[in-house]
């Protein structure tokens, strides 16, 4: 690990986007990869604290993590990677 990198809590496999939130992040000029990195690092964005122990018991034993974050332009992104930590998907909570 380089200094100043920051390592992944979990291992991230196969990364999806749906089409809303590519379209979203495109038209907002975020990029993916800077939520995707928040994610792996155990950012979990805009929980509230039962969620965010959800997740912390969810790294220890295998269970599906969800990160929400607030976009700029106020829309929300959700991400959840799936329990076996086959895929990590980035959507839109109206997609979900």
């Amino acid at each position: 690990m380089m200094a100043g990198q920051i390592e992944a809590k979990f291992e991230l496999r196969r990364l999806l986007i749906t089409p809303g939130a590519a379209e979203t992040l495109k038209r907002i000029g975020h990029a993916p990869a800077e939520f995707i990195r928040r994610h792996a690092i155990g950012d979990w964005g805009e929980l509230d604290e039962e969620d965010v122990r959800e997740n912390e018991f969810s790294l220890e034993h295998g269970w599906r993590l969800l990160s929400s974050y607030r976009l700029k332009d106020g829309d929300k992104l959700w991400i959840i990677t799936e329990a076996d930590r086959s895929c990590t998907t980035l959507l839109l909570p109206e997609e979900y």
